[in-house]
């Protein structure tokens, strides 16, 4: 179902898929149930990370100069080596793409509840390759620091600094044909949290060099004191459960807070009143109905309209977290669509202004 600010919905959805993941290879499959297992042995119950074994499990992709078969090309820039705070960036190679059009920039940020995964963690390098040429777009991928090494707000802190980063050394960073004036801020999961308060402090900063135009939340970990319908029945959801969350946000949060703490429950009695940020974009926001974290998303996105901002929400009903990296799957081809329609759209409308 697609809901906009005017109101209307639709299904998203005509795919006929009645079983998560049911489309993907067995091989696959197996090899991802495998890796999540020991995801979750190397999240230990005393809020520590075995990160030897996070790495292990964590396959890597090196950047390519070389484009490959779809004409992208990524190498990785550094911004604070103190702090490993770095990007990887994906180019459309000029085969690819109109030589007299420019091109929008996606900053993305990866998922993995803040505490495993990377900018260059296999999944996520075809990822943001996938986006950058479905989208047509310059997409950076922010490799930012992980908990519980590193707490609340460290990864905003990061996320904040590589957009300011990439704003103020645009014309040695990036591609002559990026348009800054058509910029996108991305992420899922954590990365969609993560996402949304990097907007929040560019639109109370006020940040020069860069102007945001939408904002793209797949799946955004977000969450409460209270315990939702969706959490109950999808306790034992795939890719994501109930007691994995649990223990991000244990590792995520500071000290002695609970989910109602400002980071996690963004709509919640410690949010920030975006209702008074003129700058805040429009967002769409993506949620799948067999998973945990869905009823905080459908409450994000209603927040976005009780607080004057344009949303749309893009709602399938049969599909768990993380269903969008898997490119066998047809919800998953229609889901970028569906995001390069509200590039498009939102393009479109700073061109009009």
């Amino acid at each position: 179902m697609t809901t906009d600010s005017s109101g209307k919905s639709s299904e998203a959805t005509d795919s006929g898929e009645r079983l998560p993941l049911a489309a993907v290879p067995w091989v696959t499959r197996a090899m991802a149930c495998v890796l999540l297992k020991l995801r979750d042995k190397a999240c230990r119950r005393n809020g520590t990370i075995n990160r030897r074994l996070i790495n292990i499990i964590d396959f890597k992709s090196p950047p390519t100069r070389k484009p490959d078969v779809k004409g992208i090309s990524s190498s990785d820039v550094t911004i604070d080596p103190s702090r490993k705070l770095w990007f990887r960036l994906f180019t459309p190679t000029a085969s690819t793409t109109a030589s007299s059009s420019s091109l929008p920039l996606i900053v993305y940020f990866h998922g993995g509840g803040f505490a495993t995964m990377s900018a260059a963690s296999r999944p996520y390098d075809a990822f943001c390759r996938r986006l950058a040429s479905e989208l047509s777009a310059i997409v950076a991928s922010v490799e930012y620091r992980l908990s519980p090494e590193h707490r609340f707000p460290s990864q905003y802190e990061d996320g904040f600094d590589a957009l300011r980063f990439v704003a103020e050394n645009s014309a040695t960073l990036l591609p002559e044909n990026a348009d800054l004036s058509r910029c996108f801020l991305a992420g899922d999961s954590a990365g969609g949290n993560l996402a949304h308060h990097v907007v929040v402090r560019v639109a109370q900063s006020k940040l020069e060099g860069v102007k945001i135009r939408g904002l793209i939340a797949f799946q955004p970990f977000f969450g409460g004191t209270e315990q939702t319908e969706s959490e109950i029945r999808n306790k034992k959801a795939p890719l994501l459960n109930v007691a994995l969350a649990d223990w991000f946000w244990r590792a995520f949060l500071p000290e002695g807070a609970d989910r109602d703490h400002g980071a996690a429950n963004v709509s919640g009695p410690n949010a920030v009143d975006i209702s008074v940020l003129a700058e805040f974009p429009a967002t769409m926001v993506i949620a799948g109905g067999m998973d945990p974290l869905h009823d905080w998303q459908v409450k994000y996105y209603e927040w976005l309209k009780r607080s004057g901002k344009e949303a749309e929400l893009v709602y399938y009903p049969n599909m768990v977290h993380g269903f969008y990296g898997f490119p066998e799957l047809l919800d998953a081809t229609q889901l970028l669509s569906k995001v390069k329609d509200f590039v498009t759209r939102r393009s479109l409308n700073q061109m009009s202004e």
